[in-house]
């Protein structure tokens, strides 16, 4: 068992529901706290934000590659004042068209005025929330804010380095295991330990239904995988990261007794962004929180009786009894 915040996470146990709002906040706080909202009105447990040092993740070249980004997104971010002052200069310069993959990442980062202000939310909401650090850096950066745990993204799940500077801080630690083959899993473990240790299991392709072939995405998303995790570790809570377009894969992980569900929200899944299109929007949300809940009635005890709510209709219907 591993406890995050209020909730026990263990398998077999309550399921944990956790809002990916990652960067499909757009750089804009107001847009954050809309999301945060539906998922507080869907009954979700946490949100999840994504925290990444852009000059230490991204290199040189790939921050310069050209890129087209929605003026609003690049208006906004001068006016927070989170572009390096070469953007700032090209931007002014040429236009809000000079844009590149540099500019684009700056701009969906929060500072931490604005996480401040998502941590107030969030505690007036009665929402945990926790990110996902990209760095050794957003990992220190992120501690400011005593976060109820850390969540390693897929594709940092071979960065000892994170996950041992992660490790140190003491919480506990989600991991997704896209992107990765049973061995590479088994490693990231071994540096992490078990202990407050939650596996989520993962198909990391954006989004899973869409490269051409509807049945191949479907079997990418494996969902025994959960149950192959769960052997491999005894004792650890394994739970299930979802890129697919909707909301039954989900909702089977939990069946399969999934310790906790981490799913992409938006308002609305043609706004801009790289995530949009992977994420479920308000209604969704909702209908996915209220199915998991329910599931546990729906399961029952497993005992077969005749019930008496049955007997009035047998009395209807049967002649012997």
């Amino acid at each position: 068992m591993v406890r995050i915040g209020s909730v026990q996470v263990a398998n077999g146990g309550y399921c944990m529901i956790v809002a990916e709002i990652g960067i499909n906040h757009n750089g804009d706080i107001d847009l954050a706290k809309k999301l945060i909202d539906k998922a507080v009105e869907a009954g979700c447990d946490a949100v999840k934000f994504q925290k990444r040092t852009v000059d230490v993740v991204y290199t040189g070249t790939e921050l310069a590659q050209p890129r087209s980004v929605p003026q609003d997104v690049i208006e906004k971010a001068l006016k927070r004042d989170v572009l390096p002052e070469e953007s700032r200069k090209r931007i002014e310069a040429q236009g809000l068209d000079a844009t590149t993959n540099g500019d684009q990442k700056y701009a969906l980062e929060f500072t931490a005025a604005e996480y401040r202000e998502i941590d107030n939310y969030c505690n007036m909401k009665g929402i945990m929330w926790f990110a996902s650090p990209w760095d050794e850096a957003s990992v220190d950066f992120l501690e400011q804010f005593d976060p109820v745990c850390y969540k390693i993204a897929s594709a940092s799940l071979t960065d000892d380095d994170l996950l041992r500077h992660m490790r140190s801080k003491g919480r506990p630690i989600i991991l997704s295991t896209g992107m990765a083959d049973m061995s590479m899993i088994r490693h990231a473990v071994e540096v992490l330990g078990t202990e407050d240790l939650v596996l989520l299991h993962c198909t990391s392709v954006y989004p899973t239904f869409a490269q051409g072939d509807f049945d191949r995405g479907l079997s990418l998303i494996n969902l025994r995988g959960i149950e192959t995790l769960r052997t491999e570790f005894p004792g650890v809570p394994i739970g299930f990261s979802s890129h697919d377009l909707g909301i039954q894969p989900a909702y089977a992980a939990a069946v399969l007794g999934a310790c906790m569900i981490e799913k992409h929200i938006t308002l609305f899944r043609g706004m801009y962004g790289s995530d949009q299109a992977a994420s479920i929007e308000p209604e969704d949300t909702s209908r996915l929180v209220r199915m998991v809940r329910e599931l546990p009635l729906v399961l029952g005890d497993g005992q077969i009786e005749f019930y008496e709510e049955e007997k009035p209709v047998a009395a209807k219907l049967r002649r012997k009894w």
